[in-house]
């Protein structure tokens, strides 16, 4: 049964990725902005050229054919793992992506972990200190971080970061297994402001969670034979409440690698993220095909495992 649902999982994960394809690459060719004026004028538009020069770029990036003919072609090397080069450095795709990954996952790992360290005891002291004044600081707190947007949360982390402790964003990125500490001091503020909305997300979630779970009646039983309210909570209650949080973190993770865009660019991080934003901005179609074909891949395959995890942590799950 096990083996089926992934089955139908993997049939339905194809055909995702195969429309998140479409829809970018039919963005990508409506939205203003031609990839050849921006190589010829440059990115502010001064440059100068000819009509047949224009003609001459557009048909060496494939650019002249239709657009149902662009998109067979490059789904079809895509199909083979090449996903081409980049408009602007005319480096195989991967070759500009791969030195970013690891500063990505890095961050993206950082702020998960961070959010589920937080917004876990958060949401269970809240439910067992329900309506107490700790109780309505960290609602606040949570809603705070929920109405926030997160590059609004990490240009004031910036702001004040530098004016109180004058430390500022690092030009590079240092390794972990080069210089563990460096390393550390260039992500945690980053990490930090990414994991804000994840964790308010998740403190209110363990904290609805935990309030259901505590009026059940073998909660109330466990209380009454006398056992410690610490071991009623971590042992009894939280096991059942944080299986829901659990695919929420799943969720949220293809999210944090989605905003990892914007925080990446305003602590200046090279990371894919960066990246993104600049081939954006350069209409650089196949790195920005990519990346974000990357990104719904990853996001895809986390939410597949949470899902199956989900079901071995609890046995009532049946997979039809």
């Amino acid at each position: 049964m096990l083996r089926a649902y992934v089955v139908r999982r993997l049939l339905l994960f194809f055909p995702t990725l195969i429309g998140v394809s479409l829809i970018v690459f039919i963005i990508l060719r409506i939205v203003p902005g031609d990839p050849a004026f921006i190589m010829l004028a440059g990115y502010e538009g001064e440059g100068s050229f000819t009509q047949d020069e224009l003609d001459r770029v557009r048909r060496r990036l494939g650019l002249d054919a239709p657009i149902y003919v662009q998109y067979v072609k490059w789904i079809a090397s895509a199909v083979q793992l090449d996903f081409g080069d980049s408009f602007f450095t005319n480096r195989p795709i991967w070759e500009e992506v791969r030195p970013r990954l690891p500063l990505t996952f890095q961050f993206a790992f950082m702020a998960i972990f961070l959010a589920i360290a937080f917004a876990v005891p958060m949401g269970i002291i809240s439910a067992t200190r329900q309506d107490t004044w700790i109780d309505y600081f960290l609602r606040i707190f949570a809603i705070i971080g929920l109405a926030m947007p997160t590059f609004w949360v990490g240009a004031l982390l910036l702001l004040c970061l530098s004016l109180w402790f004058n430390w500022f964003p690092p030009l590079g990125y240092t390794a972990p297994w080069v210089d563990l500490k460096t390393n550390f001091i260039q992500l945690i503020f980053p990490a930090v402001a990414l994991a804000y909305s994840t964790n308010a997300v998740a403190a209110r979630m363990t904290r609805s969670q935990m309030l259901e779970v505590l009026r059940e009646d073998y909660i109330r039983t466990a209380m009454a034979k006398g056992l410690l309210e610490r071991v009623v909570v971590l042992r009894h209650a939280l096991k059942n409440a944080a299986l829901p949080v659990l695919t929420l973190f799943g969720v949220q993770f293809g999210f944090l690698l989605g905003g990892s865009v914007v925080i990446e660019s305003v602590f200046s991080l090279p990371g894919i993220g960066r990246l993104l934003i600049f081939a954006i901005n350069t209409r650089d179609f196949p790195m920005v095909q990519f990346l974000v074909m990357f990104i719904a891949f990853i996001f895809l395959t986390v939410n597949l495992l949470v899902d199956l995890l989900y079901g071995w942590l609890d046995p009532r799950i049946r997979y039809e």
